[in-house]
Protein backbone atom coordinates (compact mmCIF):
# COMPACT_ATOMS: atom_id res chain seq x y z
CA UNK A 1 0.00 0.00 0.00
CA UNK A 2 2.77 2.19 1.20
CA UNK A 3 4.35 1.97 -2.61
CA UNK A 4 1.40 2.85 -4.68
CA UNK A 5 0.72 6.24 -2.30
CA UNK A 6 4.37 7.30 -2.95
CA UNK A 7 3.83 6.62 -6.96
CA UNK A 8 0.28 8.64 -6.91
CA UNK A 9 1.84 11.16 -5.25
CA UNK A 10 5.08 11.25 -7.46
CA UNK A 11 2.56 11.17 -10.43
CA UNK A 12 0.22 13.77 -9.09
CA UNK A 13 2.90 16.11 -8.83
CA UNK A 14 4.40 15.85 -11.98
CA UNK A 15 1.00 15.85 -13.47
CA UNK A 16 0.28 19.22 -12.09
CA UNK A 17 4.04 20.63 -13.12
CA UNK A 18 5.87 20.40 -10.36
CA UNK A 19 9.23 20.64 -12.04
CA UNK A 20 10.61 17.08 -11.72
CA UNK A 21 13.92 17.92 -9.33
CA UNK A 22 11.63 19.45 -6.74
CA UNK A 23 9.16 16.46 -6.95
CA UNK A 24 12.06 14.01 -6.58
CA UNK A 25 14.04 15.88 -3.58
CA UNK A 26 10.96 17.21 -1.85
CA UNK A 27 9.43 13.80 -1.97
CA UNK A 28 12.56 12.33 -0.77
CA UNK A 29 13.08 14.49 1.58
CA UNK A 30 9.29 14.13 3.05
CA UNK A 31 9.89 10.22 3.20
CA UNK A 32 12.58 10.61 4.83
CA UNK A 33 11.14 12.61 7.88
CA UNK A 34 8.16 10.14 7.54
CA UNK A 35 10.15 7.63 8.27
CA UNK A 36 11.74 8.75 11.48
CA UNK A 37 15.49 8.46 8.81
CA UNK A 38 17.89 11.54 9.86
CA UNK A 39 17.29 14.40 7.23
CA UNK A 40 21.76 14.14 7.05
CA UNK A 41 20.98 12.03 4.69
CA UNK A 42 19.95 14.39 2.31
CA UNK A 43 23.18 16.19 2.14
CA UNK A 44 25.21 12.95 2.40
CA UNK A 45 22.87 11.86 -0.84
CA UNK A 46 23.42 15.00 -2.77
CA UNK A 47 27.63 14.80 -2.45
CA UNK A 48 27.68 10.71 -3.19
CA UNK A 49 25.13 11.76 -6.21
CA UNK A 50 26.90 14.23 -7.67
CA UNK A 51 30.62 14.09 -6.92
CA UNK A 52 31.11 11.29 -9.78
CA UNK A 53 33.79 11.48 -12.75
CA UNK A 54 31.70 10.01 -15.22
CA UNK A 55 29.23 12.84 -14.64
CA UNK A 56 31.80 15.64 -15.52
CA UNK A 57 31.18 14.16 -19.17
CA UNK A 58 27.75 15.96 -19.42
CA UNK A 59 28.83 19.83 -18.96
CA UNK A 60 31.91 19.05 -21.26
CA UNK A 61 29.57 16.95 -24.23
CA UNK A 62 26.91 19.55 -24.13
CA UNK A 63 29.89 22.34 -24.44
CA UNK A 64 31.32 20.73 -27.15
CA UNK A 65 27.71 20.00 -28.63
CA UNK A 66 26.89 23.53 -28.40
CA UNK A 67 30.08 25.06 -29.51
CA UNK A 68 29.70 23.27 -32.81
CA UNK A 69 26.12 24.14 -32.75
CA UNK A 70 27.04 27.51 -32.66
CA UNK A 71 30.15 27.52 -35.25
CA UNK A 72 27.52 26.40 -38.00
CA UNK A 73 28.60 22.80 -37.95
CA UNK A 74 25.83 21.32 -38.64
CA UNK A 75 25.54 23.39 -41.81
CA UNK A 76 28.52 22.11 -43.37
CA UNK A 77 27.99 18.64 -42.44
CA UNK A 78 24.41 19.17 -44.34
CA UNK A 79 25.92 20.45 -47.02
CA UNK A 80 28.62 18.02 -47.33
CA UNK A 81 26.07 14.86 -47.35
CA UNK A 82 23.43 16.63 -49.65
CA UNK A 83 26.93 16.93 -52.35
CA UNK A 84 27.17 13.29 -52.21
CA UNK A 85 23.37 11.68 -52.28
CA UNK A 86 21.23 14.80 -52.93
CA UNK A 87 20.77 13.04 -56.38
CA UNK A 88 19.70 9.98 -55.34
CA UNK A 89 15.41 9.38 -54.86
CA UNK A 90 14.55 11.08 -52.00
CA UNK A 91 18.38 12.52 -51.71
CA UNK A 92 17.53 15.44 -49.49
CA UNK A 93 15.67 13.36 -46.68
CA UNK A 94 18.58 10.79 -47.04
CA UNK A 95 21.14 13.51 -46.62
CA UNK A 96 19.17 14.39 -43.97
CA UNK A 97 18.73 11.00 -42.21
CA UNK A 98 22.81 11.06 -42.54
CA UNK A 99 23.25 14.77 -41.38
CA UNK A 100 21.18 13.78 -38.36
CA UNK A 101 23.35 10.70 -37.49
CA UNK A 102 27.05 12.51 -38.15
CA UNK A 103 26.02 15.33 -35.70
CA UNK A 104 24.87 13.18 -33.06
CA UNK A 105 27.83 11.23 -33.10
CA UNK A 106 29.78 14.92 -32.17
CA UNK A 107 26.93 15.76 -29.74
CA UNK A 108 25.40 13.59 -27.84
CA UNK A 109 22.35 15.57 -28.14
CA UNK A 110 18.86 15.23 -29.20
CA UNK A 111 17.59 18.73 -28.96
CA UNK A 112 20.93 20.20 -30.68
CA UNK A 113 20.84 17.35 -33.10
CA UNK A 114 17.27 18.47 -34.16
CA UNK A 115 17.57 22.09 -34.23
CA UNK A 116 21.16 22.45 -36.18
CA UNK A 117 19.83 20.03 -39.09
CA UNK A 118 16.57 21.49 -39.02
CA UNK A 119 17.62 25.01 -39.92
CA UNK A 120 18.99 23.68 -43.20
CA UNK A 121 16.80 20.89 -43.92
CA UNK A 122 13.50 22.56 -43.93
CA UNK A 123 13.94 25.20 -46.16
CA UNK A 124 15.92 22.71 -49.36
CA UNK A 125 13.75 20.35 -48.32
CA UNK A 126 10.49 22.18 -49.03
CA UNK A 127 11.57 23.75 -51.95
CA UNK A 128 12.21 20.28 -53.61
CA UNK A 129 8.41 19.69 -52.81
CA UNK A 130 8.46 17.53 -50.19
CA UNK A 131 5.05 17.55 -48.27
CA UNK A 132 5.71 19.77 -44.49
CA UNK A 133 4.68 17.25 -42.53
CA UNK A 134 6.88 14.29 -43.61
CA UNK A 135 9.21 17.02 -43.68
CA UNK A 136 8.70 18.07 -39.62
CA UNK A 137 8.31 14.32 -38.97
CA UNK A 138 11.93 12.74 -40.32
CA UNK A 139 13.55 16.16 -38.54
CA UNK A 140 12.10 15.69 -34.95
CA UNK A 141 12.74 11.42 -35.40
CA UNK A 142 15.98 12.39 -36.65
CA UNK A 143 16.82 14.24 -33.83
CA UNK A 144 16.60 11.27 -31.29
CA UNK A 145 19.55 9.60 -32.76
CA UNK A 146 21.44 12.25 -30.83
CA UNK A 147 20.65 9.90 -27.66
CA UNK A 148 21.64 6.71 -28.92
CA UNK A 149 24.63 7.39 -31.04
CA UNK A 150 27.95 7.89 -29.39
CA UNK A 151 28.37 10.07 -27.24
CA UNK A 152 25.08 9.94 -25.38
CA UNK A 153 24.47 11.92 -22.43
CA UNK A 154 21.21 9.22 -21.03
CA UNK A 155 23.56 6.43 -21.62
CA UNK A 156 26.43 8.09 -19.35
CA UNK A 157 23.35 8.52 -16.89
CA UNK A 158 22.00 5.15 -17.24
CA UNK A 159 25.81 4.05 -16.87
CA UNK A 160 25.95 5.94 -13.67
CA UNK A 161 22.54 4.91 -12.36
CA UNK A 162 23.49 1.14 -12.82
CA UNK A 163 27.05 1.22 -12.43
CA UNK A 164 27.58 -0.24 -15.69
CA UNK A 165 30.21 0.58 -18.07
CA UNK A 166 30.06 4.16 -20.11
CA UNK A 167 32.14 2.48 -22.63
CA UNK A 168 29.84 -0.70 -23.34
CA UNK A 169 26.87 1.08 -23.29
CA UNK A 170 28.35 3.37 -25.80
CA UNK A 171 29.53 0.81 -28.20
CA UNK A 172 25.99 -1.29 -27.95
CA UNK A 173 24.52 1.88 -29.35
CA UNK A 174 26.20 2.04 -32.53
CA UNK A 175 24.45 -0.90 -34.07
CA UNK A 176 21.06 0.23 -33.00
CA UNK A 177 22.22 3.33 -34.39
CA UNK A 178 23.00 2.45 -37.59
CA UNK A 179 20.02 0.12 -37.66
CA UNK A 180 17.90 3.06 -37.31
CA UNK A 181 19.43 5.45 -39.64
CA UNK A 182 19.37 2.37 -42.59
CA UNK A 183 15.05 2.49 -41.47
CA UNK A 184 14.70 6.19 -41.63
CA UNK A 185 16.84 6.03 -45.20
CA UNK A 186 14.83 3.20 -46.73
CA UNK A 187 11.37 5.14 -45.73
CA UNK A 188 12.36 8.22 -47.24
CA UNK A 189 13.19 6.73 -50.00
CA UNK A 190 10.38 5.04 -51.19
CA UNK A 191 8.26 8.26 -49.48
CA UNK A 192 9.76 10.11 -52.00
CA UNK A 193 9.49 7.56 -54.71
CA UNK A 194 5.61 6.86 -54.02
CA UNK A 195 5.04 11.19 -53.94
CA UNK A 196 3.53 13.20 -56.47
CA UNK A 197 5.37 16.46 -55.23
CA UNK A 198 8.76 15.42 -54.62
CA UNK A 199 11.35 17.20 -57.20
CA UNK A 200 14.19 15.29 -57.82
CA UNK A 201 17.54 17.28 -56.86
CA UNK A 202 20.70 18.19 -59.61
CA UNK A 203 23.69 15.65 -58.83
CA UNK A 204 26.77 18.09 -57.71
CA UNK A 205 29.92 18.29 -59.62
CA UNK A 206 33.18 17.41 -58.19
CA UNK A 207 34.09 20.52 -57.46
CA UNK A 208 31.02 21.14 -55.37
CA UNK A 209 31.32 17.71 -53.13
CA UNK A 210 35.36 18.18 -52.87
CA UNK A 211 34.76 21.94 -51.67
CA UNK A 212 31.74 20.39 -49.20
CA UNK A 213 33.66 17.16 -47.85
CA UNK A 214 36.91 19.54 -46.70
CA UNK A 215 35.03 22.15 -45.12
CA UNK A 216 32.77 18.96 -42.91
CA UNK A 217 36.01 17.00 -42.51
CA UNK A 218 37.09 18.48 -39.18
CA UNK A 219 33.94 17.36 -37.90
CA UNK A 220 33.73 14.36 -39.30
CA UNK A 221 37.27 13.41 -37.79
CA UNK A 222 36.21 14.71 -34.30
CA UNK A 223 33.50 12.41 -34.06
CA UNK A 224 35.11 10.02 -35.62
CA UNK A 225 38.23 10.56 -33.16
CA UNK A 226 35.50 10.25 -30.27
CA UNK A 227 34.57 7.18 -31.09
CA UNK A 228 37.84 5.64 -32.19
CA UNK A 229 39.25 6.75 -28.45
CA UNK A 230 36.62 5.25 -26.58
CA UNK A 231 36.55 1.60 -28.46
CA UNK A 232 40.28 1.55 -27.90
CA UNK A 233 40.25 2.38 -24.46
CA UNK A 234 43.02 5.27 -24.98
CA UNK A 235 40.56 7.58 -23.20
CA UNK A 236 37.41 7.38 -21.05
CA UNK A 237 34.14 9.26 -22.15
CA UNK A 238 34.69 12.13 -19.75
CA UNK A 239 38.51 12.40 -21.32
CA UNK A 240 36.93 12.05 -24.61
CA UNK A 241 34.37 14.46 -24.24
CA UNK A 242 37.41 17.27 -23.17
CA UNK A 243 39.19 16.71 -25.75
CA UNK A 244 36.37 17.05 -27.97
CA UNK A 245 35.15 20.58 -26.83
CA UNK A 246 39.03 21.16 -26.82
CA UNK A 247 38.83 20.08 -30.92
CA UNK A 248 35.29 21.80 -31.47
CA UNK A 249 36.76 25.21 -30.28
CA UNK A 250 39.58 24.80 -32.87
CA UNK A 251 37.36 23.41 -35.28
CA UNK A 252 35.04 26.42 -35.16
CA UNK A 253 37.70 29.44 -34.12
CA UNK A 254 40.82 28.63 -36.14
CA UNK A 255 39.83 26.06 -38.92
CA UNK A 256 36.36 26.99 -40.21
CA UNK A 257 36.44 31.07 -38.24
CA UNK A 258 32.55 30.65 -37.85
CA UNK A 259 32.65 31.07 -34.13
CA UNK A 260 33.23 34.66 -32.48
CA UNK A 261 33.35 35.30 -28.75
CA UNK A 262 29.37 36.32 -28.63
CA UNK A 263 28.54 32.79 -30.26
CA UNK A 264 31.08 31.26 -27.61
CA UNK A 265 29.48 33.13 -24.72
CA UNK A 266 26.01 31.60 -25.61
CA UNK A 267 27.27 28.35 -26.16
CA UNK A 268 28.77 28.26 -22.51
CA UNK A 269 25.56 29.87 -21.20
CA UNK A 270 23.15 27.30 -22.90
CA UNK A 271 25.37 24.73 -21.60
CA UNK A 272 25.56 25.76 -18.13
CA UNK A 273 21.73 25.86 -17.75
CA UNK A 274 21.34 22.42 -19.41
CA UNK A 275 24.11 21.00 -16.79
CA UNK A 276 22.43 22.65 -13.99
CA UNK A 277 18.72 21.25 -15.26
CA UNK A 278 20.10 17.87 -15.32
CA UNK A 279 22.16 18.22 -12.19
CA UNK A 280 19.40 19.13 -10.45
CA UNK A 281 17.25 16.49 -11.63
CA UNK A 282 19.89 13.71 -10.53
CA UNK A 283 20.52 15.17 -7.29
CA UNK A 284 16.20 15.13 -6.57
CA UNK A 285 16.46 11.69 -8.15
CA UNK A 286 19.58 10.42 -5.80
CA UNK A 287 17.10 11.74 -2.53
CA UNK A 288 14.03 9.75 -3.83
CA UNK A 289 16.06 7.15 -4.46
CA UNK A 290 17.94 6.81 -0.88
CA UNK A 291 14.46 7.07 0.47
CA UNK A 292 12.63 4.18 -1.61
CA UNK A 293 15.47 2.35 -0.79
CA UNK A 294 14.79 2.94 2.77
CA UNK A 295 11.20 2.07 2.32
CA UNK A 296 12.35 -1.39 0.60
CA UNK A 297 9.93 -0.11 -2.56
CA UNK A 298 12.37 -1.02 -4.86
CA UNK A 299 13.04 -4.94 -3.41
CA UNK A 300 9.32 -4.83 -3.59
CA UNK A 301 8.55 -4.27 -6.55
CA UNK A 302 11.49 -6.29 -7.82
CA UNK A 303 9.94 -9.05 -5.95
CA UNK A 304 6.62 -8.16 -7.59
CA UNK A 305 7.75 -8.16 -11.25
CA UNK A 306 9.73 -11.84 -10.75
CA UNK A 307 6.56 -13.37 -9.61
CA UNK A 308 4.60 -12.04 -11.98
CA UNK A 309 6.52 -12.40 -15.22
CA UNK A 310 8.61 -15.37 -14.71
CA UNK A 311 9.57 -14.98 -18.45
CA UNK A 312 11.46 -12.49 -19.85
CA UNK A 313 9.65 -11.59 -22.82
CA UNK A 314 6.74 -10.72 -20.40
CA UNK A 315 9.26 -8.59 -18.60
CA UNK A 316 10.37 -6.67 -21.87
CA UNK A 317 6.74 -6.12 -23.34
CA UNK A 318 4.85 -4.91 -19.91
CA UNK A 319 8.27 -2.44 -19.41
CA UNK A 320 7.87 -1.51 -23.12
CA UNK A 321 4.06 -0.54 -22.51
CA UNK A 322 4.49 1.26 -19.49
CA UNK A 323 7.42 3.49 -20.78
CA UNK A 324 5.41 4.27 -23.50
CA UNK A 325 2.79 5.38 -21.68
CA UNK A 326 4.79 7.52 -19.42
CA UNK A 327 6.09 9.03 -22.55
CA UNK A 328 3.00 10.91 -23.04
CA UNK A 329 3.93 12.95 -19.91
CA UNK A 330 6.96 12.83 -18.67
CA UNK A 331 10.69 14.07 -20.52
CA UNK A 332 13.63 11.47 -21.21
CA UNK A 333 15.47 12.07 -18.70
CA UNK A 334 12.86 12.10 -15.77
CA UNK A 335 11.55 8.61 -17.24
CA UNK A 336 15.08 7.20 -16.66
CA UNK A 337 15.33 8.39 -13.44
CA UNK A 338 12.58 7.69 -12.01
CA UNK A 339 12.24 3.61 -13.46
CA UNK A 340 15.61 2.62 -13.77
CA UNK A 341 16.70 2.55 -10.14
CA UNK A 342 12.97 0.51 -9.96
CA UNK A 343 13.31 -2.08 -12.52
CA UNK A 344 17.42 -2.90 -12.73
CA UNK A 345 17.40 -5.09 -9.81
CA UNK A 346 14.72 -7.46 -11.90
CA UNK A 347 17.25 -8.20 -14.37
CA UNK A 348 19.50 -10.26 -13.36
CA UNK A 349 16.39 -12.28 -11.51
CA UNK A 350 15.00 -12.47 -15.12
CA UNK A 351 18.35 -13.08 -17.12
CA UNK A 352 18.05 -9.78 -18.90
CA UNK A 353 21.97 -8.41 -19.91
CA UNK A 354 21.97 -4.89 -18.31
CA UNK A 355 23.84 -3.30 -21.41
CA UNK A 356 20.93 -4.93 -23.93
CA UNK A 357 18.59 -3.14 -21.80
CA UNK A 358 20.30 -0.03 -21.20
CA UNK A 359 20.16 0.30 -25.45
CA UNK A 360 16.47 -0.81 -25.12
CA UNK A 361 15.62 2.02 -22.75
CA UNK A 362 16.89 4.69 -24.39
CA UNK A 363 15.21 3.78 -27.46
CA UNK A 364 12.15 3.42 -25.63
CA UNK A 365 12.80 6.94 -23.83
CA UNK A 366 13.83 8.21 -27.62
CA UNK A 367 9.96 7.37 -28.46
CA UNK A 368 9.25 10.14 -25.62
CA UNK A 369 11.34 12.96 -27.48
CA UNK A 370 8.62 12.51 -30.62
CA UNK A 371 5.14 12.46 -28.30
CA UNK A 372 2.50 15.09 -27.68
CA UNK A 373 2.11 16.77 -25.14
CA UNK A 374 5.43 16.87 -23.84
CA UNK A 375 7.89 15.62 -26.69
CA UNK A 376 10.97 18.28 -26.79
CA UNK A 377 11.29 17.57 -30.41
CA UNK A 378 7.95 18.36 -31.23
CA UNK A 379 8.45 21.92 -30.29
CA UNK A 380 11.75 22.33 -31.35
CA UNK A 381 10.86 21.56 -34.76
CA UNK A 382 8.04 23.51 -34.63
CA UNK A 383 9.54 26.80 -33.61
CA UNK A 384 12.68 26.14 -35.95
CA UNK A 385 9.74 25.58 -38.66
CA UNK A 386 7.27 27.95 -37.75
CA UNK A 387 4.77 25.25 -37.42
CA UNK A 388 1.69 24.05 -35.34
CA UNK A 389 2.32 21.22 -32.82
CA UNK A 390 -0.18 19.18 -34.93
CA UNK A 391 1.94 19.51 -38.20
CA UNK A 392 4.71 18.15 -36.50
CA UNK A 393 3.08 15.35 -34.52
CA UNK A 394 1.19 14.34 -37.47
CA UNK A 395 4.14 13.83 -39.92
CA UNK A 396 6.37 11.35 -36.81
CA UNK A 397 3.98 8.39 -36.41
CA UNK A 398 5.51 6.53 -39.39
CA UNK A 399 8.56 6.78 -37.47
CA UNK A 400 7.42 5.83 -34.39
CA UNK A 401 6.75 2.91 -35.86
CA UNK A 402 10.02 2.53 -36.94
CA UNK A 403 11.39 2.56 -33.65
CA UNK A 404 9.27 0.04 -32.55
CA UNK A 405 10.05 -2.25 -35.34
CA UNK A 406 13.79 -1.51 -34.49
CA UNK A 407 12.67 -2.41 -30.84
CA UNK A 408 11.33 -5.53 -31.70
CA UNK A 409 14.20 -6.45 -33.72
CA UNK A 410 17.28 -5.86 -31.30
CA UNK A 411 14.73 -8.20 -28.73
CA UNK A 412 14.76 -10.99 -31.61
CA UNK A 413 18.32 -10.42 -32.38
CA UNK A 414 20.29 -9.14 -29.23
CA UNK A 415 23.61 -9.41 -31.41
CA UNK A 416 22.47 -5.97 -32.75
CA UNK A 417 22.86 -4.84 -29.40
CA UNK A 418 25.84 -6.88 -28.17
CA UNK A 419 27.92 -7.73 -30.81
CA UNK A 420 30.60 -4.57 -31.00
CA UNK A 421 30.86 -4.01 -27.07
CA UNK A 422 31.30 -7.87 -26.69
CA UNK A 423 32.48 -9.63 -29.94
CA UNK A 424 34.99 -6.70 -31.36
Amino acid sequence: MTTVLILAALFSLLLVGVPVAYVLGGLGLGLLLAGGFSPLMVPQALMGGLDSFILLSVPLFLLMSNVLLKGGVGRDLFAAVQAWVGHWPGGLAVATVLSCGLFAAISGSSVATAATIATVAIPEMESRGYPRKFVLGLLAAGGTLGILIPPSIPLIIFGFITEESVIKLFLAGIGPGLLLVGLFIVFSMVYAGCSSQYQKSEKATWGVRVAASKRALPSVALAALIIWGIYWGIFTPTEAAAIGFAFALIITTLVLRTLDWRGFKAAVIDSMVTSVTILLIIAGAKIFGKAITLYRIPQDISLFITGSFDQAWMFILAVSLLLIVMGFFLEALSMMLIMVPVLAPSLTALGVDPIWFGIFFVILIEIALITPPVGLNLYVIQAVGKARIGEVAAGVWPFLLLMLFTVLLCYVFPEIVLYIPFRL
